[in-house]
């Protein structure tokens, strides 16, 4: 390279008009698969099947279908079938190949852009279906149409031969079955359960559908359900208060047209203290909301306030309600159906049709003033909550600022609890929260000071899913890690002042541990919820065994491993070549003797002096608890990021859990003890 070249790189650049790029059909959805399906892992597996049932769906919102059907099929493959009209099959006039080649093969290629094909649709951008064609290694369309049965074929999105007619049928409708592309996705596994969450919300949405679902892979004993709800997003409150007190047994229910969209709210209280408020947009959730729910909340809070000053039930020198008052305890679906939605993403995250604020404002609210009008003691139960909730937020702020105004000045250490890391960069920073002070001892002096943080926390906190704030921020502990964390908590949480970019909850493998890990994760999902949701929460798993052979030491996270390991350390686990026992005085620790003859048959010598006439011996402890290790076994199993089992915790349906969490740590005794005696069986180490 010369002198000159050297001083000004850019002469020696090579970036001219060849190096432009242009991926031709759906190139483009192979090489960049996260900006159509959210991601290539479990979530976006699923987006392929909901991506396909959404087209369904469609055709059922336009009236022409009125059943769906979804097949999980031996080696992989998804079918899902409905009784619409049929992709058209005629030769489309632009791209000179059939209608369905071209929905197909072709981004942005639908009925959704023009007049005729759907008024109201889920799909927005015509990409859904052809990216499923280009994430599958091998895909199938057969189109039932004007009395004929017509089929295509196609492999990594290319059609191998041209739609053909193949036999005649008396019906309509649109059979797709794909099998998802293995090079393309980390896991290949379909979730019955999500698939059936899923598919039942679509049934609550869709008022006179019955979706079908099947389950015939091998390996999997043959399943069905089938989901038809006359009562549409009634029905679905209705189910989401299955084992909840409710304060007004009328459910508040409106539908509405309003210049080509269509307006539908649901609502009914209980007497919890968090909201469910899920919004919909043409059948697709948007767990960010969006216009529908702005206009939503204006209306329900605007309503509820003048209702009550007209009826005196709030005093003149009181202040108004405020959306927290009035969303607590609510449970509400909002369900819109519009023309042309402007979604955030392909994944439509959030509704940006700015009219629909006020379409929903202006229907809901007119609705549901007539609805208290009409229920004047519901009318009363309602407010009466939501006043109550007032109260309750005064002491919680009085609560709130006083523990704040007592963190600030000790510095925002907390009372010889919080053993802090050294670094101030949080992103570096984790907190371990630790059972005990025996455990917490050992982890103090075991961690990584510069980056590793240790909250002791002294036997179990509160449990929130039936307290107010003001009742958890007199709770020690909780008040400590509301400190510790510096995120403030609930309406004034604010994550760009979290400490610890990931916060670890350590504690014993047992019953009491697993009972204190729940109980924080219900503080965390209930107050802390963008710790979830943004990935900073994880769970420790320390190991269950120690395994010891002479100068070798092996750890053990379950039965299974450890049994595996026994046998690779010269057992004859699976032989049935020894008798372990793990019962002794002290209920910990076991030791396993290999017979010397067992070792001759495999060949194998003993490890010194009489070992082989003796045999030798693998020394198992059973760890109770985090306090029973040493600070250095506590380092290596479960602290050092090197070699330590994290699992990070993670929310995919978030109604799902709030009904988990009601159900586990509600009032409610009855689904609680049903819970326990179906899943009694499968738990495993039982400590009583």
């Amino acid at each position: 390279m010369s002198k000159e070249e050297k001083k000004d790189p850019k002469k020696n650049s090579s970036y001219g008009a060849d190096q432009i790029t242009v991926l031709e059909g759906l190139e483009p959805v192979r090489r960049r698969p996260g900006m159509y399906i959210g991601s290539t892992s479990a979530a976006g597996l699923h987006h392929l099947i909901w991506e396909v049932v959404d087209n369904s769906i469609d055709e059922a919102m336009a009236g022409y279908a009125t059943a769906v059907s979804v097949h999980l099929l031996p080696n992989g493959l998804v079918s899902v079938k409905d009784n619409g009209r049929g992709i058209p099959v005629g030769k489309h006039k632009v791209t000179g190949v059939s209608a369905l080649e071209t929905v197909l093969t072709k981004l942005h290629a639908g009925g959704k852009f023009g007049d005729g094909g759907y008024k109201v649709s889920g799909g927005l951008h015509g990409v859904g279906v052809s990216v499923v064609n280009a994430l599958s290694e091998y895909l199938k369309a057969e189109v039932r149409v004007d009395g004929k049965i017509w089929e295509q074929e196609y492999k990594i999105g290319k059609p191998q031969k041209a739609a053909r007619a193949v036999g005649t049928c008396k019906d309509t409708g649109t059979t797709i079955t794909f099998k998802p592309d293995k090079t393309i996705f980390t896991e290949l596994e379909f979730s019955w359960g999500k698939i059936l969450d899923r598919l039942r919300q679509q049934a609550y949405l869709t008022k006179g559908i019955t979706i079908s679902v099947f389950d015939e892979r091998l390996g999997h004993r043959p399943k069905k359900y089938r989901f038809h709800f006359e009562g549409g997003i009634k029905s679905y409150v209705q189910s989401l208060h299955r084992n909840k007190t409710v304060k007004n047994d009328t459910i508040f229910y409106t539908d509405k047209d309003i210049n080509n969209c269509k307006v539908e709210v649901a609502l009914q209280y209980n007497d919890e203290y968090n909201e469910t408020v899920i919004a919909f947009a043409n059948n697709i959730h948007n767990p960010e909301g969006g216009t529908h729910l702005v206009g939503f909340k204006t209306a329900l809070t605007r309503t509820l306030n003048n209702y009550a000053r007209s009826k005196n039930l709030i005093k003149e020198k009181d202040e108004n309600l405020t959306g927290d008052d009035v969303r607590e305890g609510l449970t509400s679906i909002i369900s819109v159906k519009l023309p042309d939605p402007q979604f955030e993403g392909q994944t439509k995250g959030k509704l940006g049709n700015a009219e629909m604020k006020g379409y929903v404002e202006t229907i809901f609210g007119e609705a549901f003033n007539a609805f208290l009008e009409e229920h004047p003691k519901e009318a009363e139960a309602i407010i009466g909550k939501c006043v109550l909730s007032a109260q309750a937020r005064m002491a919680a702020r009085t609560a709130r600022a006083t523990i704040l105004r007592k963190g600030a000045l000790e510095g925002m250490t907390l009372p010889g609890k919080l053993a802090d890391c050294s670094s101030r960069h949080p992103e570096e920073c984790e907190l371990y929260i630790v059972e005990g002070d025996s455990a917490g001892g050992s982890a103090k002096q075991g961690r990584n000071r510069r980056f590793q943080a240790i909250l002791p926390l002294r036997g179990k906190i509160l449990n929130v899913e039936r307290a107010r704030l003001d009742k958890m921020l007199a709770n020690n502990e909780i008040k400590n890690l509301v400190i510790a964390l510096g995120t403030n908590i609930d309406d004034q949480f604010d994550l760009t002042k979290l400490r610890y970019h990931r916060i670890i909850i350590m504690t014993d493998a047992d019953v009491d541990g697993a009972h204190i890990r729940t109980l924080l994760l219900t503080l965390f999902y209930r107050h802390f919820q963008p710790l979830v949701t943004e990935g900073h929460l994880y769970i420790a798993q320390p190991p269950l065994y120690q395994l010891k052979k002479g100068a070798t030491i092996r750890y053990a996270y379950s039965d299974e491993e450890k049994d595996r390991i026994i046998t690779e350390l010269g057992g004859g686990v699976e032989q049935g070549a020894i008798e372990i026992s793990e019962e002794t005085d002290e209920g910990e620790n076991a030791e396993v003797e290999i017979p010397a003859e067992e070792e001759d048959k495999k060949g194998k010598k003993g490890e010194a002096g009489d070992d082989k006439k003796k045999g030798f011996k693998i020394s198992i402890q059973r760890y109770k608890g985090l306090g029973e290790m040493n600070p250095d076994q506590l380092w290596s199993t479960t602290m050092n990021p090197e070699s330590r089992i994290v699992k990070q915790v993670s929310v995919e349906d978030a109604g799902k859990a709030d009904q988990i969490f009601d159900m586990l740590m509600g009032d409610n005794v009855a689904p609680r003890k049903s819970f326990i005696q179906t899943h009694a069986k499968k738990v495993q180490n039982l400590d009583i």
